[in-house]
């Protein structure tokens, strides 16, 4: 079991002690989108979207949700988060959202990434489900990583 780091040696799962890692600035960017009716779309492209400001409330909810992950992820270690940007385009689809969240520490910040670009999603849909029930959440996944003994990693 011993080739599975979130495993101890008897197989339970376990924090990873990353004390000994060297401390490197790290990076990670995830995307994702929110696939909306005609209707939704219109209605964010105008501002006038029942709840209010949808892509301000999901730009922040992102935010939040990078800084809460270790809450949310069991095995997720708590981190100081340097920088963390939320994107939402609206797109003739829905919504594409980007998120970039930048670290100097010893383990790196895809989960958060995929964190906030989930929450963002989950607030946006919050927002426009009266109009849209059959929002969609879709194609969450990492597109790149920096930093740590791997260096610089791309979706191919």
């Amino acid at each position: 079991m011993s080739e599975f780091t979130h495993l101890d040696e008897t197989g339970a799962a376990r924090m990873v002690d990353v004390s000994a890692k060297d401390v490197s600035v790290r990076t990670a960017t995830a995307t994702g989108r929110v696939l909306v009716s005609g209707e939704v779309v219109e209605l964010l492209r105008s501002g006038e979207v029942p709840k209010g400001d949808a892509l301000g409330v999901a730009r922040i909810a992102g935010i939040m949700g990078a800084k809460r992950t270790p809450d949310l992820v069991p095995l997720c270690h708590p981190i100081a988060l340097h920088g963390v940007k939320v994107d939402l385009d609206v797109e003739d689809w829905g919504v594409a959202i980007t998120c970039r969240v930048r670290t100097a520490d010893r383990t790196g910040v895809e989960m958060e990434a995929l964190t906030a670009v989930t929450v963002a999603g989950l607030a946006l849909v919050d927002m426009v489900k009266a109009v849209d029930p059959a929002a969609v959440i879709s194609d969450v996944r990492v597109e790149e990583k920096t930093g740590g003994k791997t260096g610089i990693w791309r979706r191919g």
